[in-house]
């Protein structure tokens, strides 16, 4: 009987791993989505009721598993490089010279693929099974993140046949498909949550999720783009594509073997031109020579190999019309100006919508309602007017200028010394006031789970809270009269309200919103003046003798505490409970490696949040930065390091890994 259940377990796994295939991989399903959930419902039945025969691959775990408490770091065999980039066809020109002068007559072809725009992973198999996962990291090292990648209903757990190799690695890009980015913003718009930036930094938060499950619900892609194995030597970049395929792999057919300059320039052509019909986001080409032995050849840089190029495609533009400049008012009374469009499809949206940023700028750029305008999204992600489109329309001989109020209040607007900003004076002004809360509820400040736009607007526009100390006074009874408000939502949001009071002291000092105090100067202030008594009684001359606070943000600090409003809040705050001293108590730790040293954190660290590290870091005696420069001491690298990391190497800055880093503050904390 025991032999019969695991027979047909065996046989339900193998099922389900060949219809996974044939409908991510294959693109042609034999069986309807019921059937398949009919045979997953059985398998997970038959799994549960006999342990005895668990296998951590088993299509059963697509969904996700238990929650990881942290990922380990991992070496990577053979670095993984990044590549040269270039937005030049003639740098490509030079970059084919060179490869010529060194291979000399050696005869040799070039292999074209799409640049996706995702996130690298190094997946290791063994005996037919997926032995471990990793992120790309700093080259050197990534994070393992296989529970998350078996998630991914593309990536093969198992392989059948006999084209796979014993011991092989596959490295390819993870990306999140248009469709479910827009899906997942949906949802977060829905829910009253902030909406995610743009698809590859959804998929590089998503891969350092802690709960597989939450993972398996973001849809994610793989395609692979490389192949090695010991024992399996093909002869070309393209061969072992091919053997990739052969083997169950995704790997994107928009590729092709080209002999010369001319056949490249036409894959580069073709796919910019086709960009826009893809279900994903790409950014070039990667253009590789296509012999393995004479990539050896070629070698690497200490940086890139020198036998590959990426041919990034421009910043994508559209021409559309300029219908109108309407003003924005921010939280601080920042007036910003939004270029009002002829909605537009550009780069995978929809653009009706523009910042302008200030009145300078669109003098400078001689914009005005009814021209016809240039559309760019920067990074392929925040559109931007770059400038009047000139072969639809003449430039403006009087360009648009500021009004003297305030769209939202009428008030009088003011535009302080050289400032470029023109602001809105009065506090009460509705967009300040939601801007103020959602500041207040906002993740560095009192983190206030459930005060996201939406509700902040409901409880404003009802006139139950006119500012951020009129949160404490709210009741059950106010909440559930409004509308969509039900006795668990409001009771959930008391809740995180009250929680806010245990927050410390800087988070409660940044949630504020003074002007030029961000989330560290919060820090700095409270380390060194202890109390909101101190602070506020402080004379200018006494704030810019403190480390890092500048007259700018001195003198903004003194402007808040001179207003009697603001001190009223604070008195309205303290009775309501919030922590307005540092009851910390923690003496700075002497003769640690980071004492007198300034410290930059870069990319996504595993075992503490970059705030911790940060907290760390002064507790040590040291400081932390936001950039890098000549006088930065360290620069420590989590997952999917970006530029200061490379910045860190171009100036000798030393770099350290999350564990290295966890290694030298060991002793002391």
């Amino acid at each position: 009987m025991s032999q019969d259940i695991k027979s047909r377990i065996e046989q339900l796994r193998a099922e389900l791993n060949r219809h996974t295939y044939l409908y991510y991989v294959a693109a042609t399903p034999e069986i309807e989505d019921e059937q398949f959930d009919f045979l997953l419902k059985e398998l997970e039945s038959l799994e549960k009721l006999h342990p005895e025969f668990d296998d951590p691959l088993s299509p059963t775990r697509r969904v996700g598993g238990e929650p990881v408490k942290g990922f380990v770091t991992v070496n990577h065999p053979k670095p993984m490089l990044s590549l040269a980039n270039t937005y030049s066809q003639a740098e490509v020109e030079e970059f084919a010279k060179r490869v010529t002068d060194t291979l000399g007559d050696q005869e040799f072809h070039y292999h074209c693929e799409l640049k996706f725009d995702g996130v690298a992973v190094r997946l290791e198999y063994e005996n037919g099974r997926l032995k471990l996962a990793a992120t790309r990291g700093d080259g050197v090292s990534g994070d393992d993140i296989t529970e998350n990648v078996k998630t991914i209903r593309n990536i093969p757990l198992i392989l059948s046949g006999e084209n796979s190799p014993k011991k092989f690695e596959v490295r390819g890009e993870i990306l999140m498909p248009l469709e479910a980015f827009r899906k997942l913003n949906a949802s977060q718009t829905e829910a009253g949550e902030k909406t995610f930036a743009n698809p590859r930094n959804t998929t590089a938060g998503t891969l350092k999720l802690q709960d597989s499950k939450l993972v398996a619900k973001r849809n994610l892609q793989f395609f692979a783009y490389y192949f090695e194995s010991d024992s399996v030597s093909n002869q070309t970049h393209s061969g072992n594509l091919d053997q990739l395929v052969k083997m169950g792999f995704p790997v994107y057919p928009a590729r092709k073997v080209c002999k010369n300059l001319d056949e490249i320039e036409s894959f580069i052509s073709e796919w910019e031109e086709k960009r826009e019909t893809l279900p994903f986001e790409i950014d070039g080409v990667v253009i590789k020579v296509d012999q393995i032995s004479l990539q050896e050849e070629l070698g690497f840089t200490s940086k890139v190999p020198r036998w590959a190029i990426a041919r990034k495609f421009a910043a994508r533009q559209v021409s559309t019309l300029l219908k109108e400049i309407v003003l924005q008012v921010g939280r601080t009374g920042a007036v910003t100006p939004v270029a009002v469009l002829e909605p537009v499809f550009l780069a995978g949206s929809t653009i009706s919508r523009a910042t302008l940023h200030n009145e300078d700028e669109i003098q400078r750029k001689k914009l005005a309602p009814g021209l016809f305008v240039l559309i760019e999204k920067g990074g392929d992600v925040i559109p931007k007017v770059v400038s009047v489109d000139e072969s639809k329309s003449k430039l403006s001989e009087s360009a648009w200028k500021m009004p003297e109020t305030c769209p939202e209040c009428a008030s009088t607007l003011v535009k302080e010394g050289e400032d470029a900003v023109y602001r809105c004076v009065n506090r009460d002004c509705p967009p300040q006031v939601r801007g103020r809360i959602e500041h207040f509820a906002s993740r560095d400040a009192l983190n206030i789970e459930g005060l996201g736009e939406s509700i902040v607007d409901l409880l404003v526009s009802s006139g139950l809270v006119h500012d951020v100390d009129d949160l404490f006074l709210l009741t059950m009874d106010q909440l559930t009269s409004l509308e969509r408000m039900g006795e668990k939502s409001a009771g959930n949001l008391l809740a995180s309200i009250s929680s806010a009071k245990t927050q410390p002291f800087p988070k409660v000092l940044f949630a504020l919103g003074i002007r030029h105090i961000g989330a560290n100067g919060a820090k700095v202030l409270a380390r060194n003046l202890k109390s909101i008594q101190a602070i506020q009684n402080a004379s200018l001359e006494e704030l810019t003798r403190i480390n890092e606070i500048g007259e700018t943000t001195a003198a903004s600090i003194v402007s808040w505490f001179g207003n009697e409003y603001n001190c009223n809040k604070i008195n309205r705050l303290t009775a309501a409970g919030l922590q307005f001293e540092d009851f910390s108590g923690n003496e700075l730790v002497t003769g640690s490696p980071f004492s007198g040293k300034t410290v930059v954190f870069t990319g996504t660290l595993e075992t503490m949040t970059r705030d911790e590290a940060e907290t760390l870091i002064e507790k040590l005696g040291g400081k932390s930065a936001g950039s890098v420069s000549k006088k930065t001491h360290f620069v420590v690298t989590g997952a999917d390091a970006g530029s200061k990391a490379t910045k860190a190497s171009e100036l000798g800055v030393p770099i350290l890994t999350e564990a290295q880093f966890r290694e030298m503050i060991q002793p002391y904390v």
